[in-house]
């Protein structure tokens, strides 16, 4: 196989402007974590593409992606099982829904049940 050669400016063709200077991806900044009262927190459970596995989810979080994963973290530790925190959303394995609502409920979080 050869090696996928990376380009420099990504999306960026030709431009005409002679002041014109390419930001590359200086343009997405990590937003600024809301404290845990603000947050609007919804967690639901899935199990759809996963083989019948539920995977609870807790989606809704704004803020740096270190602080979701530090409360991923956590919520995975307080459950005793795996899972990830990416895109604004935590995955925990298994069906967790009301353990995981007491315990963001104990951090100060809001949180809304979604789904039965």
């Amino acid at each position: 196989m050869s090696k996928q050669k990376k380009q420099r400016f990504e999306g960026i063709v030709y431009s005409t402007s002679d002041d014109f200077e390419y930001l590359g991806g200086e343009l997405a900044e990590e937003a600024d974590t809301l404290p845990p009262n603000k947050q609007q927190l919804k967690v639901m459970l899935d199990k759809k593409m996963r083989k019948g596995k539920v995977v609870t989810i807790v989606a809704g979080f704004i803020g740096a992606e270190s602080d979701l994963e530090i409360l991923g973290k956590k919520l995975k530790q307080k459950c005793g099982v795996g899972g990830t925190a990416k895109n604004g959303e935590i995955m925990v394995q298994g069906d967790f829904k009301q353990k995981i609502v007491e315990l963001l409920n104990a951090e100060g979080y809001k949180v809304k049940v979604v789904g039965g």
